[in-house]
């Protein structure tokens, strides 16, 4: 009767035990199924916000590498695309891209809509394989004199204008101004090293300096460590490098003794000494 007892006692745990599991499993599966239910429409938003490539409008003839691996082109595709450039000719269409650099179709017709060349075309002189440029800038409408604008003047509207200048170099160039205080040699176009060679030579061609414009100068004898790093032809190498000459010689007389400074910009010394003051 014992016996009897503990096996009917075992069967009621049993039960119980097994009753809990089941009603857990049914609820896990519930919960599935609602999730399972939504997945549909959790797989269409996925696809909404997936990223896609964005390609933006380029001009051909100023493709960096790094711009052409975004585009999809080959190393093979930007080498020939750079001898092309090397040689002093420009691509002028569509067909000219395709045929230089050998680009798949495919590619092209994704590339195609995004293309932006010069406003004006440019030709050639196929005795001598020189170009030929015919109002390559909107300046030059006409064969009258152009009139060259003082860079210190100049809006953003006047620098667009320039062959190869887009918004982003225009704005670039004006905060350089804005942080130096003015310009006072056009060579200062040199310092924008992503800029094209052509868009430097564009821009010394129809802007100039007529008049060094007054400037704030830095006192190299009293100006603070954050004052000299902020002036853009320093770094705060040569910052801490002037004040410990400054303190070490008691004072800079002149820009001579920065010369002395390791890795100084002595390629731009003249235009330096214009924004100092000893």
């Amino acid at each position: 009767m014992v016996l009897f007892g503990l096996i009917i006692v075992f069967q009621i745990i049993y039960f119980i035990l097994t009753s809990f599991d089941f009603a857990s499993e049914r609820k896990k599966s519930n919960e599935q199924n609602e999730w399972l239910a939504h997945q549909d429409e959790i797989n269409a938003l996925k696809e909404k916000t997936t990223t896609k490539d964005t390609i933006y409008p380029f001009n051909p003839n100023f493709i960096t590498d790094y711009k052409g691996y975004i585009l999809g082109l080959s190393t093979s595709q930007l080498d020939k695309l750079h001898a092309y450039r090397a040689s002093g000719r420009f691509i002028n269409s569509v067909s000219d891209f395709k045929q230089i650099t050998g680009v798949h179709d495919t590619l092209l017709l994704k590339l195609e809509p995004y293309f932006k060349f010069g406003n004006k075309p440019l030709y050639y002189n196929n005795n001598t394989s020189s170009v030929k440029e015919y109002s390559r800038s909107r300046f030059a409408s006409d064969s009258k004199a152009v009139k060259v604008i003082d860079i210190n003047e100049a809006i953003e509207e006047d620098l667009i204008k320039v062959y190869g200048i887009g918004p982003y170099y225009a704005k670039e160039i004006l905060k350089r101004r804005s942080v130096l205080g003015g310009f006072v040699s056009m060579d200062q176009m040199d310092d924008f090293s992503t800029l094209s060679a052509e868009a430097k030579s564009e821009l010394k061609k129809y802007f100039s300096v007529s008049k060094i414009p007054e400037i704030e100068k830095i006192n190299v004898n009293t100006a603070s460590l954050l004052q000299l790093s902020r002036f853009p032809y320093f770094n705060k190498d040569i910052a801490r490098s002037v004040i410990t000459q400054r303190s070490m010689d008691g004072k800079i007389r002149k820009i001579d003794d920065l010369l002395e400074i390791q890795n100084f910009p002595v390629d731009k010394v003249k235009i330096i000494a214009l924004y100092l003051e000893f």
